[in-house]
């Protein structure tokens, strides 16, 4: 039986398929010592959280040795799925939250995935750069910016330009005005036809 993944990503290997099917069943395990996933999601996870991380690889396919950092990551999201969808990209999944991070850093180990580290730390204070900042709407979008826009490299290797990749859901537009000229908004559904995804986005910030 295909699932749900599979459906919108048919050209993934046995492998990664493997490895997503093991998130479904990791995730409810953590949760339930630790809370790193909304309980009302858990049971929705491949939808709500591997699906919805991965419409930024509807939106752009990073080539090799791309490198992304996640910002404010939880629970691993979008980290950990787009490293699954790319093994030869380097991921970094940072949040300021120490437990959470001690958890996403025992999935990383229990995936067995190489390209993904993750680190306690606060953006303003990283000072490392990178072709992507990835994340799910942790704040409001300009706050984002200011806290993050330092960790983007200026050298573009990628079909798109480096820059800020927010999954945000709502009505945003006043957010994005002082960006205007510089920000792309994609909508979800244009991807996926579950309704979650009628009401997310993607914003796309150049540098």
């Amino acid at each position: 039986m295909i699932n749900v993944i599979q459906k919108y990503f048919p050209e993934l290997t046995e492998k990664q398929l493997a490895l997503f099917d093991q998130v479904e069943k990791l995730y409810p395990q953590w949760n339930e010592k630790i809370n790193v996933v909304s309980r009302k999601d858990i049971d929705e996870l491949n939808v709500r959280h591997v699906l919805h991380s991965l419409a930024i690889a509807q939106y752009v396919k990073f080539v090799q040795g791309t490198t992304v950092v996640d910002v404010g990551t939880g629970g691993g999201f979008p980290g950990i799925p787009l490293a699954i969808y790319y093994p030869q990209c380097r991921f970094h999944l940072i949040d300021s939250i120490g437990k959470k991070i001690k958890v996403v850093q025992t999935i990383i180990t229990e995936l067995g995935l190489k390209n993904v580290t993750a680190e306690q730390v606060r953006s303003e204070k990283h000072t490392n750069k990178y072709d992507f900042v990835v994340s799910r709407a942790v704040t409001a979008f300009p706050k984002f910016v200011t806290l993050t826009r330092h960790l983007v490299s200026s050298k573009n290797k990628n079909a798109v330009p480096n820059g800020i990749l927010y999954l945000k859901g709502g009505d945003f537009e006043e957010e994005i005005k002082p960006f205007k000229n510089k920000t792309s908004v994609v909508k979800l559904s244009d991807y996926y036809k579950e309704a979650f995804f009628d009401t997310k986005k993607l914003i796309h910030l150049t540098r």
